[in-house]
């Protein structure tokens, strides 16, 4: 038998793929999985969904299914926000030496 080696994840599959901007990937998966949530609660077709989002089914879809190279964060913003969710934006003060991340926590 052949022993499988076992690689931990660093906590951001993005990054472990070695995917470039793995931060902005996980932040956009974490906002649409936010609204998979509150679509799944109220339990809307995405016909219902892409009335209140501006969006076409096919584009609910692919959103619902975690296809986001077509969504930018800020229009997931809207999205969220067309839902009935706040989004808060906080910066902090800069760091010496050191590049920024962005993080999204979801409530």
């Amino acid at each position: 038998m052949k022993k499988e080696k076992i690689i931990h994840s660093s906590g951001n599959v993005f990054a472990d793929l070695q995917i470039a901007d793995p931060e902005q990937y996980l932040a956009k998966a974490k906002l649409a999985a936010k609204i998979l949530k509150i679509v799944q609660t109220r339990k809307l077709t995405q016909i219902a969904t892409g009335k209140l989002l501006g969006l076409g089914q096919s584009k609910v879809s692919a959103l619902l299914n975690g296809r986001l190279d077509g969504f930018s964060s800020d229009r997931l913003f809207r999205f969220l926000n067309a839902l009935g969710c706040d989004v808060s934006i906080t910066v902090s003060r800069p760091r010496a030496g050191k590049s920024g991340q962005v993080q999204v926590k979801v409530g």
